[in-house]
Formats: C-alpha cells, sequence, structure tokens
C-alpha cells in the first residue's frame, strides 16, 4: 500500500468585478467544482482551499496568494497523494523568453492583480512533487493548451484535426482573454515605466513575486522534465483559442465556464472511473453539442492519459452472501 493517500486541492476563481474585463461564472464554476470533488472524489472539505475574487474575500487570488497556496499544497503532500488545481479565469500569451524560439508564445493565467503566473511556474511546482503523487490542473482559461511547460501532448492540435478559433453562442459569452498589450498598458500605467517588456514592469512592481520566467536565467533548470513527470494539464482549449464565459443570468440559469461545465457534465453523466483522457475527448463533445468552437486538450504522460481521473476508485462491491 503506497504511503499517502490524500487528496488536497486548491480551487480558483477570478470574475475581476467593477473592470473592463468582467466575467460572470467563474466563481460558480470553482463552487461547484468544490461540491463535486467532496461528493464524488473524496476530497475533505477542510483539504480544499478556495480563492475567488468577491468584495468580501479575506484573501483575494492575487498571484502571490495563488502561488502560496499552491506551494503549500505542494509541500504537504507525500508519496501517493493526489493534488488537484482548477482555475477559472482570464489567461493570456506571453513572448517566450527562450533565445531559439523569439516568434513562439508562452501561456499564462491572469490573477486578479495582473501578477502573471506561467508555464514554467506550473513545470517548477510538478517538478516538486514527491514520488508516486500527481497534480492534475484543470485551466479553464483562454490559450491553456501547454499551461505546464514541455508536457507531453496527449490530445491537441498536433494529435488531432481542429481548426482554431473563438467559441460560439456569441450573445450569452464572451472569451476568458487578456489580450497582451491591454495588461503591458495597465502595468505602465502602475510602473510609470516606458517599454514593451513586460518582464520588465512585473519584476519592477511585484518585485521576487513576479513569475520565475522573467527571472531565471537563459539556460534555466527549472523547466526541465522530471524523470517521472507526475502533471496533467486539461486545458479549456488550444494554446491559439480562446475559452468561453457563459453567461445564463437572462435565461433563469448560472453563468458558468463551458469548460467546467463541459468536465462536470461528463463526471454526472458518468459515476463509473473515467480516465483523463475520457474527460477531454467527451468534454470535446459536449462543447461540441453545445455550440462552442474551443478544443480542450490534455497534456501528460502516456501512462496518466489513460490513468482514471483523480485517480477516483470505485467502492468495493458489498458481500450480499448470507454466509
Amino acid at each position: 500500500m503506497q504511503k499517502g493517500g490524500k487528496r488536497l486541492a486548491v480551487l480558483v476563481g477570478c470574475n475581476y468585478p467593477d473592470s473592463g474585463h468582467e466575467l460572470q461564472g467563474c466563481i460558480n464554476d470553482v463552487l461547484a467544482m468544490q461540491e463535486l470533488l467532496v461528493e464524488r472524489f473524496g476530497f475533505d472539505p477542510k483539504d480544499i482551499e478556495v480563492l475567488t475574487d468577491e468584495p468580501e474575500s479575506h484573501v483575494m487570488p492575487t498571484g502571490l496568494n495563488i502561488k502560496k497556496a499552491l506551494r503549500r499544497m505542494v509541500d504537504r503532500a507525500e508519496e501517493g497523494d493526489v493534488l488537484y488545481f482548477h482555475y477559472s479565469g482570464h489567461g493570456t500569451l506571453i513572448p517566450s523568453l527562450k533565445p531559439n524560439e523569439p516568434s513562439r508564445q508562452d501561456e499564462a493565467i491572469v490573477p486578479c492583480d495582473f501578477n502573471l503566473i506561467t508555464d514554467m511556474d506550473f513545470r517548477q511546482l510538478v517538478n516538486r512533487l514527491p514520488c508516486k503523487s500527481s497534480l492534475t490542473i484543470l485551466s479553464d482559461s483562454c490559450h491553456s493548451g501547454g499551461l505546464i511547460d514541455q508536457e507531453k501532448e496527449q490530445i491537441g492540435p498536433s494529435t488531432t484535426t481542429t481548426k482554431g478559433g473563438h467559441h460560439g453562442r456569441l450573445h450569452y459569452s464572451r472569451p476568458k482573454m487578456i489580450p497582451l498589450d491591454t495588461i503591458l498598458q495597465k502595468l505602465k500605467q502602475i510602473t510609470s515605466i516606458d517599454t514593451a517588456n513586460i518582464g520588465t514592469h512585473l519584476k519592477h512592481h511585484f518585485k521576487e513575486d513576479a513569475s520565475l520566467k522573467f527571472w531565471a536565467a537563459e539556460d534555466h533548470k527549472a523547466d526541465s522534465l522530471s524523470p517521472s513527470d507526475a502533471g496533467i494539464l486539461l486545458s479549456g482549449c488550444q494554446t491559439n483559442e480562446t475559452s468561453a464565459d457563459v453567461n445564463l443570468d437572462e435565461e433563469g440559469g448560472k453563468a458558468h465556464g463551458a469548460f467546467t461545465y463541459a468536465v462536470q457534465t461528463v463526471l454526472k453523466e458518468d459515476f463509473g472511473v473515467v480516465s483523463n483522457r475520457e474527460v477531454v475527448m467527451r468534454a470535446r463533445k459536449v462543447l461540441q453539442e453545445q455550440g462552442f468552437r474551443q478544443h480542450p486538450c490534455l497534456y501528460c504522460s502516456d501512462e496518466n492519459a489513460d490513468a482514471a481521473f483523480l485517480l477516483q476508485q470505485l467502492p468495493a462491491p458489498k458481500n450480499d452472501s448470507n454466509n
């Protein structure tokens, strides 16, 4: 029997209230996922940390607070533990800092204070995991494909034939994306520095709390793959696509992220063990049937692709014998 066996989670929902980037369904997403984790996957509520940007929140989902919560979770992890991070909010693309890839763009999520958390930060977290533990990341955000740096693509633009694009059903939804130029303008107002280098702004304002990507040397080691990689990414869309935030308030329904809702639909329709690969493929089908043009992706090792989502185990059958 493996040591550990804890189930730990960090859930983050950013609606960016009273801003030009406001979303509607991200907090609903994490509250619904919290309930699902407890009822379906055996998580203890005390082992689930929830960060939202509701006005009454005591701890806001800033870049630093999200990274602190993730570090606490990883620090608690032991062999055999199952870790889960759910993010619902805006995503963006930033220029790659790798000298041999000047035209490439890298993925990042956008916390409520715009202190970006990048693909390299998630790679570093995965590399710190104990043996035989796992970290599943579900990112319901734009441009989220590849959010764990150098993770192997199992379902994505290279392995499936899809056309990139924005979401459908435009009347009730908007993309979970803040363009880089918009982020730069906001940071320029804060730092008063006239440069298009986003790393300069983030390091100046957030100091050592800025992403590792902007502090690392060109030959950094933080993003090298672990010998036994335990990162599992379920992304709401491909790198070149947007993920939809769906507002159904006008119809009397709850606002939600299209990908989060699709995953929940898949899991509620099948109470058996569902693999990571099956979750993504079935979520793609749900989104297609609902008229969305985003294509969820899966990035992980070959072994984890066919492993049960969150390593769910069915309860042992009851012995109905009359012995």
